[in-house]
């Protein structure tokens, strides 16, 4: 049905397609996509439809795996930043477009409109700031303290939510959004042990873990030089700071801000947006408003 037109190098219009049918006809496209890697990118209009979608395509295409890529739950300009997860969500695809998507398998991104245009680090930032490690690396336990603390991590003293990290003795209890269980470290030494994923309720031992990558809670990165970049740009932009610019003075001393992710082009270099990560995929779909 579609063969003929993805073989042309034009714009494909597809009309009156009912809602809640558009995963039926994505799966009838994907069949017919040959290559692998990100076949197709979905722009849904908010995130209710990206998650009906994503829902959708895993009964109507169970061997196509959907990378989401939300939008950021807040205001621009509010004064809370968002949520952590869905920042984690943002980053873990992000990492793995940057990285590349095997082509053995075919893949489908969805996002939304607002998600679509918003500003985002850089392909570069989004690869290198991600630690992994394997039981029996030998590694300092304080390295991945400060890893956690720096990349917007929380300290608790137990590990129920995504974000949270806990500590006891040689043991580093973390919830990253990467796995779907909270994970235990076990260290002996500078050498890691073992690596275990856990019930949050019973704190019990549920599985043995190959390896762990993981990626930060937070766009933003309170390095030294992280905020000296805040520092110049914020000056250059609105002059000197005073006594009770809470932001800067925070952001000066290392604290994380509610709100600051707002702030993200005086943090960083450059940056980009979603289109800087795709690879031309085959399809790009957005639907239209109704007239």
């Amino acid at each position: 049905m579609f063969e003929s037109l993805l073989k042309k190098s034009e714009n494909i219009t597809l009309a009156s397609v009912p809602d809640g049918a558009e995963a039926y006809v994505l799966s009838k496209i994907l069949s017919e996509i040959e290559e692998g890697g990100l076949a197709l990118t979905y722009v849904a209009r908010d995130a209710t439809r990206m998650a009906a979608l994503t829902e959708a395509l895993g009964f109507f295409a169970p061997n196509v795996e959907v990378l989401q890529l939300p939008a950021w739950d807040c205001l621009p300009y509010d004064r809370v930043s968002p949520h952590g997860a869905i920042v984690a969500r943002r980053l873990l695809t992000l990492l793995r477009l940057a990285k590349g998507l095997p082509k053995k398998k075919k893949f489908v991104l969805i996002t939304t409109v607002n998600a679509a245009l918003q500003r985002m680090p850089v392909r570069d930032w989004t690869s290198n700031h991600i630690l992994s490690f394997t039981p029996g690396n030998r590694i300092n336990p304080d390295k991945i303290i400060k890893w956690l603390e720096v990349n917007g991590f929380a300290r608790t003293p137990t590990v129920r939510e995504t974000g949270e990290y806990a500590v006891r003795g040689g043991i580093i209890d973390l919830f990253s959004p990467a796995t779907k269980e909270p994970v235990r470290l076990d260290f002996f030494g500078d050498t890691l042990e073992s690596i275990r994923s856990f019930d949050t309720d019973s704190q019990r031992t549920l599985a043995q873990k190959k390896g762990l990558t993981l990626v930060p809670m937070s766009e933003i990165i309170l390095e030294p030089e992280t905020i000296s970049r805040f520092r110049r740009n914020y000056v250059t932009a609105f002059g000197a700071s005073g006594p009770d610019d809470v932001l800067y003075q925070s952001i000066s001393e290392g604290r994380r801000y509610a709100g600051m992710e707002h702030w993200l082009p005086l943090f960083h270099e450059n940056l980009a947006t979603l289109f800087d990560y795709i690879a031309k995929p085959q399809l790009f779909w957005m639907p239209m408003p109704r007239i």
